[in-house]
């Protein structure tokens, strides 16, 4: 009897997986859909509130994937979206991944995104091209840091979106807290359209508050959903509830606000119609409940995507013709037909097994495969190889794509933000999205110097895919930096160079460019003699060497106030080269000079023996002079930075800024925050994102540019040439 019931379940789940397999097929072999039958929405939320691990709750149901797996821990396998490696053994989301499902005959195009601030790049450039998003929350953290910086993000761009509450079987969950923060923190006009049957980890399901029924999830993953009655206990919380979405609905919207003054009954369908069109203007945001790692509420969330989230013709995306500060803006027109130019962004770029992979979004006309584009930044012609619709890390291919789709294409050699055109007299470009400035740096080298080749590979490949890392040569260090939005970034991507390219690498504290500087004037007088059998070498030179004013203690100067023929001016060149030479490195800790001025008044030459490798010889004899006699001090750069916290840390900010060595320069509000600006020494920055981030629970950001160069303080030149003494002959020359 055992083993028939086995054999039935066994049956069983092979015709369940049959129909997900076939519903699969039908999904990949229907392209051409009506607008109105499309969706681009994005999964965006802080760290740890489930994105992922909704997004595959969304492919279970829909059909996409025959079976769940977690984010981490649970299994071998992992989550879908996450296909990197470093992401499953981390459990983080690093890079954004697309995909597409069908709910009801919608195809959805999906773009789950990291909650990570270091890599809030990948969120900027998936909003920048979707039409609609989902907010995930955390029932027991509630609104948090990134959860604000996603919001602003979702403002930037005008993406309206529907709010999940999730986890709410774990302790201490409590969603009407989270609505209350929502309003207050976010500053949304939101509410409840569903509340929880149960609480914490009793949770059995959730009530839809419009059409007064009961949700139950069934089945061993959830797949039913049950409709049910009302609990007695709850009818009178229900009602009181959707009185409350009724009165947060007729604050944004007139034709539901009419009804509710003159008393006249509101049927679900006028609520539905009000929170659609209210949602669409991002005047209100429905919020719905449940908890994706019990398979609990995600289909009334797709539900809701359908109904109250646009489709790419009910949002207006503009062009731009002509450059400068007032170029013409032009409507594109979402109809899925080649009746008008085609027009795409090319939004991401990844390095794939067959070549660079080019995420596309569609805005206007249609693409086949075969087609040339035209870069309308470049003007370069490029042939569109092949045309697929990702599904994470797997390629389906397609013939065509039409406006409203987001495919990747193989064979455009492009940066990130490139607008393409296949009319070349077409010189129209898409906004381009948003790239924070980098925040950190670090210096990076191979541990082997073998591995060159392919460091030099990966750079090129990684600055091309993330505009926010950036990578450069400091010639004052010589050092090679690389600089992101945060320590995270930077250690992922020098993992990423040991797993992908076998590079292992050294990231450090990048070393400050400091300058040397004369803190008085100091006369020279050097005259370079030398004799070895036939013609020699002669040549004099006297003046001074003084400071430059503050204003232009980065510079250096050679000023020629010479009278007479004591000099010849055709050596002057040669002086001035070799003064300019020993700038280069000054004597106390290796640093070039900077903000003083060498002034030639005389000298003296001989008429066989001078020439121009005399005069420079004695212009570094008398720089070396003043090295030996002047005095001289160490300058480092002073950066000015701009802290944006809410209003309780500021004054813990204003301590770590002092503690630093900072001066505060001007503090001002803007509604809940508290903007502090001051001037820091560069020396004194290095981990301040870290600690910001630690003092201010996430929330603080700052921004950081230079200002001016300043004299060091004591003990920071103190400590800067004791170092530089103790290094052998041999390390000061390698500097």
């Amino acid at each position: 009897m055992v083993w028939k019931c086995f054999k039935i379940h066994f049956y069983l789940k092979q015709i369940k997986a049959q129909q997900w397999k076939s519903t699969l097929r039908w999904a990949s072999t229907t392209v051409h859909k009506p607008v109105e039958k499309i969706r681009n929405i994005g999964i965006s939320a802080h760290i740890d509130s489930g994105k992922t691990t909704l997004t595959e709750r969304l492919l279970y149901y829909t059909g996409r994937i025959d079976e769940m797996h977690e984010v981490r821990g649970k299994d071998r396998v992992g989550a879908k979206m996450d296909s990197m490696e470093l992401e499953r053994q981390r459990g983080i989301t690093i890079q954004s991944a697309a995909t597409y499902v069908q709910w009801k005959g919608v195809n959805i195009n999906i773009i789950d995104t990291p909650g990570h601030v270091d890599f809030t790049v990948e969120v900027e450039r998936a909003l920048r091209v979707l039409d609609g998003a989902i907010l995930v929350l955390c029932a027991v953290g509630g609104v948090q840091s990134q959860t604000m910086t996603v919001v602003r993000q979702m403002t930037r761009y005008n993406v309206p979106c529907v709010a999940f509450i999730n986890k709410l079987d774990r302790m201490g969950s409590d969603p009407w807290r989270v609505v209350s923060q929502m309003r207050s923190k976010l500053s949304k006009h939101c509410s409840l359209v569903q509340i929880p049957i149960g609480s914490e980890s009793n949770v059995t399901g959730v009530i839809d508050i419009i059409n007064r029924k009961a949700l139950y999830y069934e089945g061993d993953n959830g797949e039913i959903v049950r409709e049910g009655e009302v609990p007695s206990d709850l009818k009178s919380s229900m009602e009181a509830h959707r009185q409350e979405l009724i009165e947060h609905l007729s604050n944004v919207d007139d034709t539901i606000g009419e009804l509710f003054l003159e008393e006249k009954p509101i049927s679900e369908k006028d609520i539905q119609n009000a929170i659609r069109r209210s949602c669409l203007q991002r005047k209100f945001t429905p919020v719905y409940l449940g908890s994706a790692l019990k398979n609990k509420g995600v289909q009334p969330l797709l539900d809701a995507v359908l109904s109250y989230l646009p489709n790419p013709a009910e949002v207006e995306n503009y062009a731009f013709k002509g450059e400068g500060s007032d170029p013409e803006k032009i409507l594109m027109n979402p109809a899925r037909d080649d009746s008008n130019p085609f027009l795409c962004l090319a939004f991401k770029l990844e390095a794939g097994r067959f070549g660079q992979v080019t995420y596309l979004r569609i805005y206007q006309g249609k693409l086949k495969r075969g087609e040339l584009l035209y870069n309308v930044k470049t003007g370069k012609r490029l042939k569109c190889t092949r045309i697929v619709r990702m599904h994470s890390n797997e390629m389906e291919d397609t013939e065509e794509a039409y406006a409203g789709d987001i495919v990747a294409v193989f064979g455009l050699d492009c940066a990130s933000g490139d607008s393409f055109v296949t009319d070349k007299n077409l010189k129209l470009t898409m906004e381009p999205m948003f790239v924070p400035d980098p925040v950190i740096a670090m210096s990076i080298k191979p541990k082997d110097k073998k591995h060159l080749e392919n460091f030099s590979k990966a750079v090129n490949r990684f600055t091309k895919e993330d505009p926010t890392f950036h990578f450069y040569f400091d010639h004052d260090s010589r050092e090679s930096i690389v600089s992101g939005m945060g320590e995270l970034h930077l250690e992922i991507y020098a993992q990423r160079m040991e797993r992908e390219y076998n590079v292992p690498v050294i990231l450090g504290k990048p070393k400050v460019s400091f300058r040397e500087s004369l803190l008085a004037p100091c006369d020279f007088d050097y005259l370079h003699k030398k004799q070895s059998g036939g013609s020699g070498q002669y040549g004099g030179v006297m003046g001074k060497m003084r400071p430059l004013p503050p204003e232009q203690n980065t510079k250096i100067v050679f000023t020629d106030a010479t009278v007479g023929t004591n000099i010849p001016k055709t050596f002057v060149p040669a002086i001035e080269k070799g003064f300019r030479s020993m700038c280069e490195k000054g004597t106390l800790t290796g640093h070039k000079l900077s903000g003083i001025e060498f002034v030639l008044t005389d000298g003296s030459h001989h008429i066989v023996d001078s020439n121009d490798i005399s005069f420079f010889s004695a212009a570094c004899g008398a720089v070396q002079q003043v090295f030996d006699y002047g005095q001289w001090h160490i300058l480092e750069p002073v950066m000015l930075v701009e802290v944006a916290v809410p209003s309780e840390f500021q004054g813990s900010v204003i301590t770590q800024l002092s503690k630093r060595g900072g001066i505060v320069i001007s503090m001002d509000a803007e509604g809940d925050w508290a903007i502090v600006t001051a001037e820091v020494p560069l020396n004194n920055m290095f981990g301040y994102s870290s600690e910001l981030r630690s003092s201010t629970q996430g929330k603080g950001e700052f921004t950081m540019e230079y200002s001016r160069y300043s004299p060091a303080a004591v003990d920071v030149q103190q400590q800067l040439i004791q170092d530089y003494q103790s290094l052998s002959e041999k390390e000061r020359k390698n500097l």
